[in-house]
């Protein structure tokens, strides 16, 4: 079945068509690559942007729809892993870009607020170390001992993100995108797939495909792993149960009521996890059925299920994207992908992160993000 994102049709675009060499290519038309393509127009780049498929039609138009600040990893691991200073600029950074993401997304994003649930007493006891680290940095973040909502009386707490939001996402990669061809020379290539980065005509390429073109670039081949995501959504519903996104069991399970009344529902990879690790674009009989029986718990009813989809992200090995020059290459090949699970927000984050290091701008995640760290 088609994502539900993208039964929604593009709004139009006036394209630039570029001839010879530009500035920047990009490969991937999602959230990075449209993000990058703004960032770099405004600032009198010409760009191409390449996509194997249309605007936002991969993770972009085929995730859960959350816009969540933060990184993948808890707050309070991130402050023991990366270090204090450093984890709490990497959240910030994160809040400011869902800031930008407000303002440019219109009635594509909206923010509620979301709820990280404990599934057990060991998650209870994680988050509420991390809702403690949080408050002690100054973070906006509140605690629950239930929450409000269908939700109650099945779980052991809950951490609420005040800041967090709900995101149509191919509706809001698409209007980044109208976005960059209007402020200067943008050419989108849709349904253009690249084969070999070396041979685009450009002074720069970004690589921002995430977890899909897995060996475009062979030196980050062991180093941004494809993973499948799998989603279901109900018919819509005549009661509001969910007010916000809600996620649990270590973001195994996540959804969200969406405002037709729908039900998005994604996750339950751990019940085939290293069937998971795979870039195959296809739904398989067990999670699904995982899907469905939990949707039926959380509707409190039997409900239909009208879409189902996958899509695939790409994860790494320390919960950090990487953004940067790839190594060896003269600074000509860059990258930007990696998100494990959490590409709305640091997808646009590190799109605007890599166009302004090619623009010679200076940023304190350079350092944290570059793929540098594992050559």
């Amino acid at each position: 079945m088609k994502p539900y994102w993208l039964e929604e049709p593009s709004p139009p675009r006036a394209d630039s068509k570029l001839d010879g060499r530009v500035d920047v290519a990009i490969v991937g038309a999602g959230v990075t690559g449209c993000s990058a393509a703004l960032r770099l127009a405004e600032a009198g780049l010409r760009v191409r942007v390449h996509d194997a498929r249309g605007i936002a039609e991969g993770a972009s138009g085929r995730n859960g729809g959350f816009a969540l600040g933060g990184g993948a990893a808890r707050y309070d691991v991130a402050r023991e892993t990366y270090g204090a200073e450093q984890a709490a600029a990497y959240w910030r950074w994160t809040e400011e870009a869902l800031d930008r993401m407000a303002e440019l997304g219109g009635d594509a994003l909206q923010r509620p607020g979301s709820y990280r649930l404990a599934g057990d007493e060991e998650e209870r006891d994680g988050i509420r170390l991390e809702y403690e680290a949080l408050r002690e940095d100054g973070f906006d973040a509140e605690w629950l001992d239930d929450v409000p909502s269908a939700a109650a009386g099945l779980f052991h707490g809950a951490l609420s993100h005040p800041g967090d939001g709900s995101i149509q996402p191919a509706r809001f990669v698409r209007r980044l995108a109208a976005r960059a061809a209007q402020a200067g020379e943008v050419e989108f290539r849709e349904h253009d797939k690249v084969e070999d980065v070396d041979a685009l005509d450009a002074e720069r390429v970004v690589v921002a495909t995430d977890g899909y073109g897995h060996g475009l670039v062979p030196e980050l081949a062991d180093l941004i792993w494809p993973t499948r995501g799998q989603v279901i959504a109900s018919e819509p519903l005549d009661s509001v149960l969910y007010d916000r996104p809600h996620y649990a069991r270590q973001g195994f399970d996540y959804w969200q009521q969406l405002p037709d009344g729908r039900i998005l529902l994604g996750g339950f990879r751990d019940v085939s996890i290293l069937d998971e690790l795979t870039d195959v674009e296809e739904t398989t009989p067990s999670i699904q059925a995982s899907l469905e029986s939990f949707l039926h718990e959380l509707a409190g009813r039997e409900v239909e299920v009208t879409h189902r989809w996958a899509g695939i992200f790409g994860l790494t090995q320390d919960m950090l994207p990487l953004v940067g020059a790839v190594p060896g290459r003269d600074e000509r090949i860059w990258v930007a992908g990696g998100y494990s699970g959490h590409g709305n927000v640091l997808g646009f984050a590190s799109g605007e992160l890599v166009a302004d290091t090619i623009l010679g701008r200076e940023s304190p995640q350079l350092e944290l993000l570059d793929p540098a760290r594992f050559f």
